[in-house]
């Protein structure tokens, strides 16, 4: 398996093009991808949008479980 690096602005608190409005969600992510992408995960702007709604409480565990069920990620 070979590494792919991503954008990640830390300024501007963007991950591959996404903003996001807290430090802490920022760190948060960043970190968990670091994590998962050695264990095979490949983010995807899509993805990342995901996570920071669900942390930002845009969207419920419920509504996460059924976009990862979807593959609405990819």
């Amino acid at each position: 398996m070979s590494y792919k690096p991503i954008e990640i602005d830390r300024e501007k608190l963007t991950i591959m093009g996404v903003d996001f409005g807290s430090v802490d969600n920022f760190d948060a992510v960043a970190n968990a991808l670091g994590t998962v992408m050695f264990e095979g995960f490949d983010p995807t702007p899509k993805s990342i949008e995901i996570i920071r709604d669900y942390l930002a409480d845009k969207i419920s565990i419920g509504q996460l479980v059924r976009l990862t069920k979807e593959k609405a990620y990819a």
